[in-house]
């Protein structure tokens, strides 16, 4: 077992703001991404992959904003082996602290053959040459062999050579496809590692897709082989089962210091936050048994492990619920608790929060504690989580009112104020509460999106729980989420319409993120 000192550092390059954002259900807006981009930051990645620059004018815009933002991480932004997606990065880049030029260029039979229509040569010759092109307006390049694992390991060796020396600092070796095991990725790792000219000179990267459920155990075969950056997303989100999850590799390696001789900078006591920051903006939930961040991941019922729990944690746990932010105290401020403990409780929590959201906030947590004898650290998570995100209010909630019942249907009465101070009040007939109410929304703001997800639960037990509700709505092919509290469901549920209505009305207005991109 190495000590502390002589453990090697392997760096965490985060993609869930590209790889796990385009996956299906999970876009964000280009406020919602700042705010994970600045979460991300905050728990201390070595590269955050920003966005595909060329793949739209919105993503551009989106990584130049986070560019010019962060400053604590690189930034990259990912490119095909082709000048003009090369020239979009450059753009988006050009104001990074850090900038990463990400180009990718398949390299297995099958997608050279039926995707590329090229030949092993020509792949490598394009490799070459875009790796080239980037290097004149960037020092920092990435080259990643798509397919890299269904690839000829001699060729992703001539490849990768081919690459550093034509001056890639990091090269990737991804299981696109999820097809690896983990014990012949980690040999493949260590056969590249081993076989490329020129590796001694470069950073040898992974990139694991989980279609078979094994993206975290193939990253952490690999590390154990010497490679030394892993590339995962928040939660593990991202296309088709998604990707190696950044929580888990990184307790992985925390945990298991008897076995393996690396760690990362990680600040660990900020990954429940990010977890819960990015659920919130994508509207995609972990399942409950979900490894370090899910719901139960520390929760104990069976009565032997709960009576192992009580005489000592070591029992039936490896790693504390404090170790990654999830903080054992859930009952700890009520009606008569002041600002300086409400402050002094989102520091603990590991929030830090402007005086106008403070004071917000804190209103938010009066009125709360009000309804309830105790606030929880989950309710004021939840609050925080509420207003982190949010587009500013084109529409504010004023009044409202449902009848209903199994003979009579169900009417909703629903008062907003505009931007301007007008007021608008309308009456409409639904199926149920909720729905009458999203009726009587939609027709005062004179658009239709369709709902896509509505899901509903409560943040702690009992009556007086607060309930937490997600949605997401689509229009004209674009899509925007939702989130609110309230101690009343048909509320709740109305905050969270009104804050995915919000998102699409301030991003489809003519001055959309005028604010952010000049100032962030």
């Amino acid at each position: 077992m190495s000590n502390a000192e002589s453990r090697r550092l392997v760096r965490i390059f985060d993609t869930t703001l590209r790889d796990g954002e385009q996956a299906p259900g999970c876009s964000m807006n280009l406020r919602e991404k700042i705010e994970v981009a600045k979460r991300l930051e905050r728990l201390g990645v070595d590269v955050m992959e920003a966005g595909f620059p060329a793949s739209s004018p919105g993503d551009l815009e989106s990584v130049a904003a986070i560019a010019r933002i962060v400053k604590d991480c690189a930034v990259a932004g990912l490119c095909r082996s082709l000048e003009k997606d090369i020239d979009a990065a450059r753009e988006a880049l050009k104001n990074a602290a850090g900038p990463r030029i990400h180009i990718f260029l398949a390299t297995s039979p099958v997608h050279m053959e039926y995707k590329l229509k090229m030949t092993p040569e020509e792949v490598l010759e394009q490799a070459v040459s875009s790796v080239k092109y980037a290097r004149k307006f960037c020092s920092d390049v990435e080259f990643s062999a798509e397919d890299a694992f269904r690839s000829d390991p001699g060729f992703v060796c001539r490849v990768f050579g081919a690459a550093i020396a034509a001056g890639a600092s990091t090269v990737n070796f991804p299981d696109t496809v999820g097809y690896a095991m983990p014990q012949e990725f980690g040999e493949r790792i260590r056969y590249v590692r081993d076989h490329t000219p020129g590796m001694e000179n470069a950073v040898l990267s992974v990139h694991c897709h989980n279609d078979l459920g094994l993206a975290v155990a193939n990253s952490l075969a690999a590390i154990a082989a010497g490679a030394a950056q892993a590339e995962c997303t928040v939660n593990g989100i991202g296309e088709r089962a998604g990707n190696a999850s950044l929580e888990e590799i990184v307790m992985g390696l925390r945990v298991r210091r008897d076995l393996f001789d690396a760690d990362t900078r990680i600040d660990t006591t900020q990954i429940y936050a990010a977890s819960r920051l990015v659920t919130q903006v994508t509207g995609v939930k972990v399942q409950p048994n979900k490894a370090i961040v899910g719901e139960n991941a520390f929760a104990h019922e069976a009565g032997v492990h709960q009576h192992g729990v009580m005489a000592n944690r070591a029992t039936y746990e490896i790693m504390t619920p404090e170790s990654v932010g999830v903080s054992k105290n859930q009952m700890v401020l009520g009606k008569h608790s002041g600002r300086h403990a409400f402050e002094d409780r989102l520091k603990e929590l590991g929030f830090t929060v402007d005086a106008d959201a403070l004071e917000t906030l804190f209103g938010q947590f009066k009125d709360l504690a009000d309804k309830k004898k105790v606030v929880s650290d989950r309710d004021i998570e939840a609050l925080v989580m509420g207003i982190s995100a949010s587009a500013p209010e084109t529409w504010k909630l004023d009044h409202w009112a449902v009848n209903t019942g199994s003979a009579l249907g169900a009417s909703g009465t629903i008062r907003l104020v505009g931007k301007n101070g007008e007021t608008r009040k309308l009456v409409t007939l639904g199926d149920g509460p909720i729905d009458a109410i999203f009726l009587a929304i939609n027709h005062i703001i004179g658009k239709t999106p369709e709902l896509e997800l509505y899901e509903i639960g409560a943040i702690t037990g009992g009556s007086a729980s607060q309930g937490e509700t997600m949605v997401k709505i689509g229009l004209n092919g674009r899509h925007w989420n939702g989130h609110g509290v309230s101690t009343d469901v048909i509320e709740s549920s109305i905050k969270a319409y009104l804050s995915a209505i919000n998102a699409m009305e301030w991003e489809l207005s003519p001055k959309k993120n005028e604010e952010l991109i000049k100032g962030g």
